[in-house]
């Protein structure tokens, strides 16, 4: 007998039997109402609407559109875990998907409307039938009056969104583009005024309130813990996916996540400066480049890099390279300072490394190479020391050249500092001793009104320290646990 179907609004899994009628009827009866209990504001629900005003003032009678994605399919059904739009979490504290952020010129100011999904709970078929947004399948929604008492906006219907926006007509605009494909494919393309939009919303991040350095403070926290549990680890550890493992339960267990890809890069993978493929068998004599950060619940990440000495000892040839880069740290951290150029900090560790690459014989003249129609240096240095950090790793991306690069440093930025060396192994320049060798010590600091506060300074750094870190785990791993030989 052939089942008569009621579809749902997707196609049936290849996997699974249909949704007869009966079962549907049956579905949809027999269920508790739900208490309507209201919803707890978002914590530092006052400094959102502050950003939002702060937003406002920048564009007056113009509508501004900030939308924050959708989940994006990993296969099928299957989607990857949802990160909400960093710049409409910055201005809400919503973390659910498929939400957008209109303002509306209203007189001087604006009017600002939340467009979410409806909860429907189990009143409509959907909460049974849709695999990417029904209730059984992912959890209730908040939906519109919940939406509306936690982040303090009020709220439509996701779907009244395109026929809102007509109604508008085509009055000045401006949209975060690149987070909402289907809303990019809506609007009109205007490359210069949303640039300017992404750019202001870029530019209003560059200083951390209290809440924000509090939560970054978090997150270096959770990440230090997570730094000890890898070196705790590292006796028995035979791969680099160990290193990744044990450093992203840490990350899921005192955060949301890891706030970009571990890079846990041993031997000659430490010199791929974005190595994450950690499926590589880890070495007796070798260094861990270890660069990682948890990502707090409230979406503010660390950035933090430690070399370790797999031993417990640098060799004599690590070490070298390990306290020239720890001196081209300490020059830089000495140039972080309110009223700095952005890129002093960079000057001065670069000009460390160049003179110690000198003494090294890798270098004929750190002078000449330092000279900015050489930048000799940067063959073994690649990239710069600093960038923002925050809800991105790279935080404030969007900001003009001259209120980042080429800035000046104020107090409320919160910026790493990482030299790095890392010596390929098919480079001919380099002594064959130092090929192979990577090391980047990385910290995440905040500018104060006198100076600098190194947020992760607790973490070892000094050489002896480290040292001394990775030997007190090789000491007390338990009777008969090494690292498997290969």
């Amino acid at each position: 007998m052939i089942e008569k179907l009621l579809m749902s609004d997707q196609p049936i899994a290849s996997h699974d039997s249909g949704t007869p009628e009966n079962l549907l009827k049956f579905m949809m009866t027999g269920w508790a109402t739900p208490p309507g209990t209201p919803a707890s504001p978002v914590e530092g629900a006052e400094r959102f609407a502050a950003r939002r005003d702060a937003l406002s003032r920048a564009f007056p009678g113009e509508t501004i559109i900030v939308p924050t994605g959708y989940e994006k399919v990993r296969a099928n059904d299957t989607a990857y875990r949802f990160r909400p739009g960093t710049e409409f979490y910055y201005l809400t504290g919503n973390i659910e998907p498929g939400n957008v952020l209109v303002f509306v010129a209203d007189g001087e100011r604006h009017a600002a409307t939340l467009y979410c999904e409806p909860n429907p709970g189990k009143t409509d078929k959907t909460f049974f039938t849709d695999r990417m947004k029904g209730e059984l399948w992912v959890g209730p929604r908040l939906g519109l009056p919940q939406t509306a008492q936690r982040y303090g906006v009020p709220t439509k219907p996701l779907g009244a969104l395109a026929d809102d926006l007509t109604a508008l007509g085509r009055g000045p605009f401006r949209a975060l583009r690149s987070t909402d494909p289907l809303l990019d494919a809506t609007l009109p393309a205007q490359a210069d005024r949303d640039a300017e939009l992404a750019t202001a919303l870029s530019e209003m991040r560059l200083i951390k309130d209290e809440l924000e350095v509090r939560e970054l403070r978090r997150a270096v926290e959770a990440t230090h813990h997570a730094f000890d549990d890898v070196v705790r680890a590292l006796p028995a550890a035979e791969t680099e996916r160990t290193v990744e493992g044990v450093f992203n339960l840490r990350a899921r267990v005192d955060g949301n996540d890891t706030g970009y890809n571990t890079i846990a890069a041993s031997g000659p993978n430490a010199c791929t400066l974005h190595w994450t493929r950690n499926d590589r068998r880890i070495g007796e004599n070798e260094l861990l480049l270890l660069d990682a950060g948890v990502e707090a619940e409230t979406l503010y990440t660390a950035d933090i890099t430690r070399t370790l000495p797999i031993s417990g000892r640098f060799t004599p040839e690590q070490r070298a390279i390990y306290e020239l880069v720890y001196a081209a740290q300490e020059a830089a951290l000495a140039k972080c300072a309110p009223g700095n150029d952005f890129l002093d900090p960079n000057r001065a560790a670069m000009a460390v490394l160049a003179h110690g690459l000198e003494r090294l014989g890798i270098l004929g003249s750190a002078e000449e190479a330092l000279r900015d129609e050489n930048l000799f240096y940067k063959r073994y240095s690649l990239h710069n020391v600093s960038h923002m950090l925050g809800l991105d790793v790279h935080d404030c991306a969007a900001a003009r050249a001259e209120t980042y690069k080429f800035g000046t440093l104020a107090a409320g930025m919160v910026l790493t500092v990482e030299p790095g060396l890392y010596f390929q192994l098919d480079d001919l320049t380099v002594p064959a001793r130092y090929r192979g060798i990577g090391v980047r010590i990385e910290d995440d600091v905040l500018i104060t009104q006198t100076g600098v506060d190194n947020l992760s300074a607790a973490i070892p750094r000094e050489p002896d320290a480290v040292e001394a870190w990775v030997s007190s785990a090789l000491e007390a791993r338990p009777a008969g646990v090494h690292r498997p030989s290969r």
